[in-house]
């Protein structure tokens, strides 16, 4: 029996490999790191189909280092342990650490996760992990800071094409079918996005017909599926951006948008933790200051639903969903946030000002650890005006207020504590 068209056209080489330019076409961040012959251990983000799993086998490939695959639907803590063990035996000075690839690693628990941090930060292996959930939610912290993120994006149109026609002229079961690509958008739109889906569409399509040549047409395609193409795929294209229309109908102000995309992903089987978090997200990245009531209604959304389970918890979710729809906007703490960071990038490691130090020892104090704060509960109205920002960039604004009545009135408190430097 013969492998599947998906499997006999995985690509070898990046030069054969497919989309994800920005990753691994020339001069990209992770061709660079491959090309150098040593990786260090990182974490792949992206919808399925998009060449997650295939990439690291490449990399293995291309460095002839161990290559051990787990998949975290069915390993345990202990088959993590014994792989780490081999791995370790297998480990010479010379070579690049074996690498070790956890698809679906947003599925291990937190102990299997834990289970992993040493290996990983003594270079005992070298973490590849695949997943198609957001590693900041689904990964734990001290493993993901120990991993480079990059995130794959749904194959273009173009890509899908140059795809399809490799299909048809370089598979020897293709070519003996002489498929002609006559019309592709509906195969296009069936797949999604998604490279496996293209290809496994174009194989049910070939094999069902009985013609030689085998061409293909936009009605063939959609009288063999008998589905419908916009119907909601939770791991495919579609899933992002039906919660992408989610949150901008939220963002946007229009409860009857958000409440229908809310119904498309309860209806399509979402999970509600899923859905539950990105209230939370939007809570604080669109309403904010603005009404800061709307975070604590999200989180009780979420605990509720994690309270009464299903299908009752769709009753929370679809008030949390009007409530931060209906509220006022506000991004101000979203925005600040980012350009603090930003400013932190930008100007290092600058000190801490003396007074703002904490003195735990007497050498410290020697040194002005501390001197000269000034405690502001022993002023009046529990304020005195001082710095807290380092000296070089003591005056830069970052937090700015924008036009809510609840931010209004957070302006006003500030320019009454600090005078012009809140006055824009």
């Amino acid at each position: 029996m013969s492998q599947p068209l998906a499997e006999r056209l995985r690509p070898k080489t990046l030069d054969d490999y497919i989309g994800q330019k920005h990753l691994v076409g020339q001069g990209a961040v992770l061709r660079k790191m491959i090309n150098s012959g040593r990786i260090s251990s990182f974490i792949l983000w992206g919808p399925p189909g998009v060449g997650k799993t295939t990439l690291a086998q490449i990399i293995a490939n291309k460095l002839e280092t161990p290559f051990y695959t787990l998949s975290a639907v069915t390993s345990g803590v202990k088959e993590v342990r014994d792989v780490i063990e081999k791995a370790r035996n297998n480990r010479f000075f010379s070579q690049q650490s074996p690498i070790l690839f956890i698809d679906e690693i947003h599925r291990f628990s937190k102990s299997q996760q834990d289970s992993l941090l040493g290996a990983v930060e003594k270079g005992v292996v070298t973490l590849i992990g695949a997943t198609t959930e957001n590693p900041s939610f689904e990964v734990i912290r001290p493993l993901l800071s120990r991993c480079q993120l990059y995130v794959l994006k749904s194959l273009e149109k173009d890509d899908l094409l140059e795809l399809l026609h490799n299909a048809v002229e370089k598979d020897e079961l293709m070519k003996q079918k002489h498929v002609v690509l006559k019309e592709t958008d509906a195969i296009l739109r069936y797949s999604g996005g998604d490279a496996r889906k293209l290809l496994n569409i174009l194989e049910l399509i070939v094999e069902a017909d009985g013609e030689i040549p085998v061409v293909i047409t936009d009605e063939k395609v959609v009288e063999r599926l008998q589905q419908n193409p916009l119907a909601y795929d939770k791991e495919g294209e579609l899933h992002y951006d039906i919660v992408s229309a989610f949150i901008k109908s939220i963002r946007g102000s229009d409860p009857d948008g958000a409440i229908y995309w809310l119904a498309r992903m309860i209806e399509g089987g979402e999970d509600p933790a899923f859905i539950a978090r990105r209230l939370v997200i939007s809570a604080s990245e669109d309403i904010g200051l603005a009404n800061p009531n709307a975070l604590l209604l999200a989180n009780a959304a979420f605990d509720a639903v994690l309270k009464i389970g299903w299908p009752e918890g769709r009753i929370p979710l679809a008030e949390a969903t009007v409530y931060l729809a209906t509220s006022p906007k506000s991004n101000s703490a979203y925005s600040a946030i980012n350009e603090a960071i930003e400013l932190v990038k930008q100007t290092g490691n600058l000190p801490v000002p003396l007074h703002l130090r904490n003195a735990p020892t007497k050498l410290m104090k020697q040194l002005g650890y501390g001197k000269d704060y000034k405690y502001a509960h022993a002023y009046k109205n529990n304020f005195v005006e001082q710095q807290f920002l380092p000296d070089e960039i003591k005056s830069t604004r970052i937090w700015h207020p924008q036009n809510s009545p609840s931010e209004a009135k957070l302006k006003e408190r500030m320019v009454q504590l600090w005078g012009d430097r809140f006055k824009e």
